[in-house]
């Protein structure tokens, strides 16, 4: 609710609960309002306070503007009220005004919405997993063999008096539950609420027993039409239907009429987000109630970015993130989008996709926790973390943003040929510290630090070889460097040694490079994230092309994360068809060498490269000859047991 003529009818609404004809009283008669000021003094809790901007109906405030404040500033002194509040404020928007008056913001949890991207069985098991889906469908069916499931149009409400009464009653039940004395969703609130402007769009869902009405809440369209509210439910909790979780199981059968409705979305309100995603959410905004009190102390600090990174170059720091990305954290579902130039006549795929990836990006990081060798990656955020269209694309932001002409780029050959493509197309001077040792596994630090590079690329494990580097020399050219050190960690899923992900929170000069398409089996989608400091993160954004990360791409980076049970077994399937095909090519004639590795991908110095890379092209088997980098070479990627049968045969057929 994000019109203004919904926050006036709402405001009525809560005059009529308070009987009065201004929206004035304590901060303890507001419900779950009050929960954010428990840790406040008494006199906070009970002097009367202005409920301005919106009310604690609302999903969300919008934050109000310079006039509007103006005018809840002189209504109170007006009303010789000394407190205002302005409740449940989405944070992100420009609260310039609210604290040029003095108020104070005040934590205040999160708004939950589930976004229907597909059929709702689809949706559910790619966020919460095939279990929690099965119980959802399991509450949901003991539920709808016990009671009922009923709509009325508020507008109606007068013909249905059985359901307004029971209404009342169940919240009044519930507020006394809860330790309050009144119940914002009296009598008076709801008539207020069924005869004005929110009634056509606005309908009571009830749940019975017979005669017998054991839950009822309130469901409101928003004013875009693509989603709906549920403003409020009450559960009978002593009908034996409860025992099946009521909230939850008609939770799921809001999904499915919301979804037949052809609607976009689902508006849960406040709640645990821990607890909401188990239950499909997957947009969460955080929120802040503003107050001035007297006694408080308002801070006037304005909101800013995050300071950049000192590595940004000049230019950076000199423009804003580009166009609708500067508003990734102000979410625009529930509202009317008349600003992109787009067609509405075609379908979803008519909409921008969405640019507040900051859960998916938790997810990440949280199923990334969980995977051995990533210590310390529990410490990130979604501001440490940015997606980009591949790794790839991730260098190319990183040396745009934070290197400047003649700045040099240092790179270790032999290694991933687009560090060097794209330093030199940015007109960056390149410098080779070549690897050395036997194995292609070491680094020569003295080298790269007498260099003094603005950026230095590691690819550990390396591509081409599939070695790993020295942990002790990576940690000396960290800690030594004056510039920025990246690790490309394309495939260390496949490796058994740890990540440098979790190094990201210690140091600020350190950039890790991830990718989905390797392991997680995404290479389509066009994946890859960059770790850093939140600093750089918002330099890369900078210079990023708004709207690189589709939807689809977005579903399924989060269909594979919620599954990553199948991505650990098949790495587990393809370390073992290394280390088999390693064996074989070992002792295969056509084979001088096989180089460790601990990639999906082996190394093979062949002794007749040419005639053998010949044969193979001809015998429609693709291989990557990296002869131009590590002579007579080639670099083999593990396939299924069928695709590494024939590369054997064909190996044995160039003899």
């Amino acid at each position: 609710m994000r019109r203004s003529a919904d926050i006036d009818a709402l405001q009525d609404v809560l005059c009529a609960a308070l009987g009065s004809r201004a929206p004035v009283c304590s901060l303890t008669r507001l419900g779950e309002t009050a929960e954010a000021f428990t840790g406040a003094d008494a006199a906070v809790l009970e002097r009367p306070t202005l409920v301005g901007g919106g009310s604690p109906y609302h999903p969300s405030s919008p934050a109000p503007t310079a006039h509007a404040v103006e005018e809840l500033v002189r209504r109170a002194a007006a009303l010789d009220v000394p407190q205002i509040l302005v409740p449940q404020v989405r944070r992100g928007e420009d609260t310039t005004a609210l604290r040029a008056a003095g108020l104070v913001p005040v934590a205040a949890g999160s708004e939950c919405v589930v976004r229907l991207t597909g059929e709702v069985d689809e949706v559910l098991r790619d966020r919460v997993g095939a279990g929690q889906l099965s119980d959802l469908r399991r509450r949901h069916r003991a539920v709808s063999r016990e009671v009922g499931w009923e709509r009325i149009p508020l507008g109606g409400l007068d013909g249905a008096p059985w359901a307004r009464d029971a209404f009342v009653e169940l919240h009044r039940r519930q507020a006394e539950r809860h330790g309050g004395r009144h119940s914002l969703y009296n009598a008076d609130a709801l008539d207020t609420l069924a005869h004005g402007p929110l009634a056509d769009r606005t309908e009571m869902f009830v749940r019975r027993r017979g005669k017998a009405v054991v839950q009822a809440g309130l469901l409101t369209t928003s004013h875009n039409g693509r989603g709906v509210y549920v403003l409020t439910q009450a559960v009978d909790h002593g009908d034996p239907a409860a025992r099946h979780n009521l909230f939850v199981a008609s939770l799921y059968r809001l999904y499915l009429h919301a979804r037949r409705s052809g609607l976009d979305w689902v508006h849960l309100g406040r709640g645990d987000a821990s607890r909401m995603r188990r239950l499909g959410a997957d947009l969460f905004v955080p929120l802040d109630h503003w107050l001035r009190a007297p006694g408080r102390t308002p801070s006037r600090e304005e909101e800013r970015e995050p300071a950049l990174s000192e590595f940004a170059a000049p230019p950076v720091t000199t423009v804003p993130v580009p166009g609708p990305a500067r508003f990734r954290h102000v979410p625009r579902f529930d509202q009317i989008d008349l600003s992109s130039n787009t067609n509405p006549f075609l379908g979803a795929d008519g909409h921008y996709p969405e640019l507040d990836t900051a859960e998916l990006a938790r997810i990440y990081l949280a199923t990334l926790a969980k995977l051995p060798g990533h210590d310390g990656v529990g410490a990130l955020d979604a501001d440490h973390l940015l997606f980009t269209s591949g790794a790839v694309d991730g260098v190319l932001l990183l040396l745009a943003a934070l290197a400047s002409p003649g700045e040099g780029v240092c790179v270790t050959p032999p290694t991933f040929p687009l560090y060097d493509h794209f330093a030199r197309v940015l007109r960056l001077p390149v410098t080779e510290v070549p690897l050395h040792g036997d194995d292609l596994s070491r680094l020569d630090t003295e080298a790269i630090l007498a260099a003094d590079p603005r950026v230095t690329f590691l690819c550990d494990p390396n591509n081409p070889v599939g070695t790993r580097l020295d942990p002790a020399q990576v940690r000396t050219l960290v800690a030594e460097s004056r510039g920025l050190v990246v690790i490309d960690e394309a495939y260390v899923e496949f490796s058994e040694k740890p990540s440098y992900a979790g190094w990201v929170a210690h140091h600020d000069n350190l950039i890790v490079l991830r990718t989905l398409s390797k392991a997680w089996g995404l290479a389509g989608a066009r994946c890859g994230i960059v770790l850093a400091q939140p600093g750089i993160t918002d330099a890369l954004r900078r210079v990023q092309v708004p709207f690189g990360f589709t939807n689809a791409s977005q579903r399924a980076v989060r269909d594979r994360l919620t599954h990553s049970r199948r991505v650990l077994a098949a790495i587990r399937r393809i370390r073992a068809e290394r280390d088999r095909m390693a064996r074989l090519l070992a002792d295969h004639p056509a084979v001088a060498r096989v180089f460790p590795s601990e990639t999906n991908f082996l190394l093979v110095r062949l002794h007749k490269h040419e005639r053998v890379t010949e044969q193979l092209a001809a015998a429609g088997i693709l291989v990557a000859d990296v002869g131009r980098l590590i002579p007579d070479t080639c670099r083999i990627t593990i396939g299924d047991r069928r695709a590494n049968t024939a590369l054997l045969e064909a190996l044995s057929a160039a003899l």
